[in-house]
């Protein structure tokens, strides 16, 4: 909104040309988004703790856990908050790309707001039954799919290309619909799945989410992507103030989750930011490095899958406690060492990804 208000006062004090820089308006939607996650934090956690509104904690998992019971959680939505209100103050409203990144959030904010709601306030153990929530996350990730299909305007923005090799790509047709559909949903859940320690997924989802903002910037740019020969994509340089403030929002949710956490995000920030990763991967084309530096995200997520189907097949687990992160506690390590080292394991696999922008 702030940059129409700057195109008018251009006319009358050109100085205010200078907010028409990504870099700028990236920066200020960082410090934004960081500021009101800091000023409202403490009144988002009294009001959580004044409406009961806490954490409810699962027998089976870690002893070490039950002392989090009560915990405040939903604390997501201050997340939400924070990074919408910035991309509304600072981005470009009439760029497709920041609009779809904005929807699938609020969207699956919204679902995991009703799941978190059931548990906490109606005290249904069940939260949302996993059929309607997997049928919302559907419809919205399959329409979006659609959505960015349809509104292709060259084939380069539903082409698949792979790290490493600049000459190879696959114009994927159809098949664009069915990859983005996986990449939203995925990614929704597999965020939520690593959102299970103090500070655990909000960090990882700040260092991916900033690592695609400089890949949207220079996706966004002709000559930066002719120069790292990576697709040019008009128009998604702008995901920069989306990527800003959700760095910002992250950092600033992180003081309060760090350990041992005030708030938790809950189902309301883990889905909805790991929806807004995968959507904006899918509009960078940049899908195969977002899965390298979402490492831990993906680790979590088949560490689940292959302890169910072990315990099916077999009647055997494979790990003491999925997710990933629980089998770690329950050899002995303490909570602080397992979330420091994902973080370190993170950092790696983000450089490993940005490094291949220029190996090619």
């Amino acid at each position: 909104m702030l940059v129409w208000l700057a195109d008018f006062l251009q006319n009358f004090i050109s100085g205010f040309g200078v907010f028409k820089y990504l870099t700028l308006r990236g920066i200020l939607g960082i410090m934004t988004s960081l500021g009101i996650s800091m000023i409202m934090g403490p009144w988002v956690i009294r009001k959580l703790n004044h409406l009961q509104i806490g954490q409810s904690i699962r027998d089976d998992g870690p002893e070490s856990h039950l002392s989090k019971s009560g915990t405040p959680t939903m604390g997501g939505t201050l997340i939400l908050f924070s990074i919408v209100t910035s991309t509304l103050m600072w981005a470009d409203l009439s760029n497709r790309y920041v609009l779809v990144v904005l929807f699938v959030t609020v969207a699956y904010g919204l679902i995991g707001w009703v799941d978190d709601y059931r548990k906490v306030v109606e005290k249904n153990s069940r939260g949302l039954p996993a059929k309607w929530k997997y049928f919302w996350q559907s419809i919205v990730g399959f329409g979006v799919a659609l959505v960015l299909f349809y509104s292709a305007q060259s084939p380069v923005e539903t082409t698949l290309y792979v790290p490493f090799f600049k000459s190879f790509a696959w114009e994927m047709g159809a098949f664009f619909v069915v990859l983005t559909y996986f990449m939203i949903v995925g990614f929704s859940n597999a965020v939520n799945l690593t959102d299970g320690l103090d500070g655990l997924a909000i960090m990882p989802t700040v260092m991916v989410g900033s690592a695609l903002g400089i890949i949207a910037y220079l996706s966004g740019h002709a000559n930066f992507s002719g120069y790292l020969h990576i697709p040019y994509i008009p128009g998604a340089g702008e995901l920069v103030i989306f990527c800003g403030a959700l760095a910002g929002a992250g950092l600033g949710f992180l003081w309060f989750n760090t350990y041992p956490a005030q708030v938790f995000m809950g189902d309301v920030g883990a889905l909805a930011l790991g929806a807004a990763l995968g959507v904006m991967a899918v509009i960078v084309r940049h899908e195969i490095v977002f899965f390298i530096m979402s490492g831990i995200f993906v680790m979590e997520t088949v560490s689940v899958i292959l302890q169910v189907a072990s315990f099916k097949l077999t009647g055997r687990r494979i790990f003491r406690m999925a997710p990933l992160h629980h089998h770690f506690e329950l050899k002995g390590w303490p909570e602080p060492r397992v979330i420091v080292r994902f973080w370190i394991i993170t950092v790696m696999l983000v450089l490993i990804g940005l490094a291949t922008l220029k190996i090619r």
